[in-house]
């Protein structure tokens, strides 16, 4: 279980809060959709999430334990928005294998078999892959991380549709061992998928029943 008290995101060089006294809780194996439109907050919190920027103010929890952006870093994987824009590998093993060296043959396998790639060769390039696998591999390249949260940006933005279909129907699937948390702007294929969900505009989180 996810629970944010009262984070705020606020840094000096700004004149309002990025991020006002936020509250969230997420359970384990749920799906959560933040909703709101560009320069919202959305991405800001994802990053505060996975460690990558540290909030001003509030608490974060994992069940009883409060966590430090260090501790969340470890807890969360978290798959950029047009992720396929960062990969580094010449092929699909390589990529995965980045930053794990010391990763298994089966647990490459299985991370592949999670978001149904399993039948694609490990020599192929990433960049000769289609969007809608490319972001399967982006996924991947997380769950090879085994994290407690996944956290994805816009994870069907730039797809069509048959393609963000798709990517929803994993996304629903991914849950069943997963707790996810994605933030969107544009969340049509996703609201029928999402367990909770809330509504941010400048900084503010209201919950959408």
């Amino acid at each position: 279980m996810l629970y944010l008290k009262d984070v705020m995101y606020h840094p000096p060089a700004t004149v309002d809060p990025i991020l006002k006294a936020t509250n969230l809780e997420l359970g384990s194996q749920e799906l959560g959709l933040v909703v709101g439109p560009s320069g919202s907050g959305k991405t800001t919190l994802l990053e505060i999430l996975a460690g990558l920027a540290q909030q001003t103010k509030g608490r974060i929890f994992w069940r009883d334990q409060e966590l430090t952006f260090l501790e969340l870093q470890q807890l969360c994987g978290l798959v950029f928005q047009f992720p396929e824009r960062h990969f580094c590998g010449s092929n699909i093993l390589e990529e995965l294998r980045l930053g794990h060296p010391e990763i298994t043959t089966e647990s490459i396998r299985n991370a592949l078999a999670e978001v149904g790639l399993q039948d694609i060769p490990l020599n192929t390039s990433p960049h000769r892959l289609s969007g809608g696998q490319q972001r399967r591999l982006a996924l991947a390249v997380q769950l090879i991380r085994q994290p407690n949260l996944l956290l994805l940006d816009e994870p069907t933005a730039g797809l069509d549709w048959s393609m963000r279909l798709q990517l929803a129907k994993l996304l629903s699937k991914l849950k069943q061992h997963w707790t996810l948390l994605i933030v969107s702007h544009d969340p049509d294929e996703l609201l029928a998928i999402a367990d909770r969900r809330w509504a941010i505009n400048q900084g503010e989180l209201a919950i959408v029943n």
